[in-house]
């Protein structure tokens, strides 16, 4: 049996790694300085690219290598089917922006050209790209391969983590329940009955597919590497964790709002974008609960788009997007390559 230090290690030769860490691609921190601190200590950089457009990606990775470049991944989301519309529940959620004051957005999807943008990570040769919602076609799949460019699938289940393999992933994602920011599920409408911890699904996942499998969810110190590779990770992808790094440049009260949220602080909820994702909880997420339910993707992200803004633009804690994963609070604010860097010397010396 491989031992889980020589298997992160194997990962990181095969990647060109020093430390098995993973920025995760969180669409909306887009930040060039996280991502060029984390490239530096050694992991690799990430970026979700969910609204760019061709020109957005070739941009971010331009400007990504003239800070110093690295390894680096794109992550994409594989489009889901049009949404139904529903008259009486698009009226009950403008009832509900406008009891605070902002004007629902137009339900225009006002979604990116998903051929373009697979086009446009081709063009721009990052070191892998990540699919999440879904799997890439295989033409796709062929032009990512013959430009160089490893794919890694997000999946939150065992069967999503052979399909995915079956399609030509190189690596698969296991994304557990406590994961901050939007659910990989394939299926939209299961993403709730899918809710499974990491400490579960890492080891089904692992003994499932043959390809490395990346941790992702609740791993915020070196603790959390340790237990992903004890239990058959590769490497582990990690988003919230940096989000208190100054690089990551996000709003001081979500930063705040992160140090002291408990795990049951933060909840799965579809009030922002009407895919479900791992919120702070708050005002809006419990009033959408109340009120039965969100619009589906994207029409809710688009009708609260003026709220969100609005809310970002003010610090209103209780009315803005604050995507968390549960080990949030884990760990004190330091500078994102210390952070990269801890978390492997940690893990190391537990599993020493």
């Amino acid at each position: 049996m491989v031992s889980p230090v020589a298997r992160a290690e194997a990962f990181c030769a095969r990647f060109g790694l020093r430390l098995p860490v993973l920025l995760a691609p969180m669409s909306g921190v887009p930040s060039i300085p996280l991502a060029s601190a984390v490239a530096a200590a050694g992991g690799m950089a990430g970026c979700g690219a969910l609204t760019f457009d061709s020109e957005a990606i070739a941009d971010w990775m331009h400007r990504f290598r003239q800070a110093g470049g690295g390894r680096a991944l794109l992550n994409l989301w594989v489009p889901d089917p049009a949404p139904a519309r529903d008259a009486e529940a698009e009226a009950r959620m403008a009832a509900l922006l406008a009891a605070e004051g902002a004007a629902p957005g137009s339900l225009s999807p006002g979604l990116q050209d998903f051929g373009a943008q697979c086009a446009a990570v081709v063009a721009a040769r990052p070191d892998a790209v990540s699919s999440i919602m879904g799997l890439f076609e295989p033409s796709q799949v062929t032009a990512f391969r013959a430009a160089g460019i490893a794919w890694f699938a997000t999946v939150t289940t065992p069967a999503e983590a052979r399909a995915a393999v079956a399609a030509g992933a190189d690596a698969v994602i296991a994304q557990g329940a406590e994961a901050g920011g939007h659910r990989g599920a394939f299926d939209a409408a299961r993403a709730e009955a899918q809710m499974v911890g990491l400490m579960s699904l890492l080891p089904a996942v692992a003994d499932a597919v043959e390809v490395p499998v990346i941790a992702a969810g609740g791993i915020a110190d070196g603790r959390g590497l340790a237990a992903a590779l004890a239990l058959g990770a590769s490497a582990v992808s990690v988003g919230t964790a940096f989000l208190r790094c100054e690089e990551a440049g996000i709003a001081p009260v979500w930063a705040a709002a992160l140090a002291e949220v408990a795990p049951e602080g933060t909840v799965p909820t579809r009030a922002f974008s009407g895919r479900l994702g791992r919120a702070v909880d708050n005002r809006w997420t419990r009033t959408v609960a109340a009120s039965g339910g969100a619009l589906p993707y994207p029409l809710q992200r688009a009708a609260t788009a003026a709220l969100r803004e609005r809310a970002a633009r003010d610090g209103d804690v209780e009315l803005m997007q604050m995507w968390a994963g549960q080990s949030a609070a884990i760990g004190a604010a330091m500078p994102a390559a210390q952070r990269a860097s801890r978390l492997w010397q940690e893990a190391r010396e537990l599993l020493a």
